[in-house]
């Protein structure tokens, strides 16, 4: 059920009998060795596959977000906080004039987390509609999975690293990277932030098996698909 492979008809069909929508959020940034649309394309996986047996539609995911710090990391790009806001509105806005009324937003990158406040707000003038905003990496249950596997992930490192985030013939680093001092690295600046991280990396292994990957994956889909279920 995704938006781009579905006609006006067929959503207004749908709507005929059910009103929820999953909206996918993602942003597009660097990610050391990965996909700089890593975000999008975890966001948009885990939500297409969550939905999928509940036949509630999932639109294309938000390709752009809020990521200042990275842009001295080429292909990077970052909405301003406010024209992201409007873009949540403007999105929910849009879903209920046509006749959605319980939107799940799946968000993949933390520097979208504004999105929420903005989206409780609209909730405060449209209470006739629900949101739910699930950042599904550090959902409950996902996190636990990724900690039991290896404490120490981050950012562009190996929990991020998915046959789906992989470039072709781009080799990752063998070694465990230590984690940098977070707490500093917010104190600069997008060239302070590059000099500190070097390839992007905030810390831990580059890469693990497939097989830990998919545990992950695994209870991540649950753990979405657990919410667009249980409105």
């Amino acid at each position: 059920m995704k938006i781009s492979e579905m006609n006006w008809l067929q959503v207004e069909e749908y709507l005929k009998t059910d009103d929820r929508a999953v909206v996918p959020l993602g942003c597009t940034e660097q990610h050391a060795y990965l996909s700089l649309s890593v975000d999008s394309i975890l966001a948009e996986r885990v939500a297409s596959e969550a939905a999928a047996p509940t036949g509630v539609p999932v639109f294309p995911v938000q390709a752009y977000g809020i990521t200042p710090y990275f842009m001295a990391y080429p292909g990077t790009i970052s909405l301003k906080a406010d024209t992201y806001l409007r873009i949540i509105t403007d999105i929910l806005d849009s879903l209920k004039r046509t006749g959605f009324r319980r939107v799940l937003f799946v968000n993949g990158h933390g520097g979208n987390t504004p999105g929420h406040t903005a989206a409780i707000e609209w909730m405060g003038e449209n209470p006739e509609c629900r949101v739910k905003f699930h950042n599904w990496w550090n959902a409950p249950r996902t996190f636990e999975k990724v900690k039991e596997i290896d404490p120490v992930a981050s950012h562009a490192s190996w929990m991020e690293n998915f046959p789906w985030t992989r470039l072709p013939g781009i080799e990752q680093p063998s070694h465990q990277k230590p984690m940098v001092d977070l707490d500093r690295m917010r104190t600069f600046g997008p060239e302070g932030v590059r000099e500190i991280l070097q390839d992007g990396n905030f810390g831990g292994y580059f890469q693990r098996s497939d097989e830990d990957m998919n545990a992950i994956w695994s209870v991540a889909i649950d753990e979405t698909r657990a919410l667009i279920e249980n409105w």
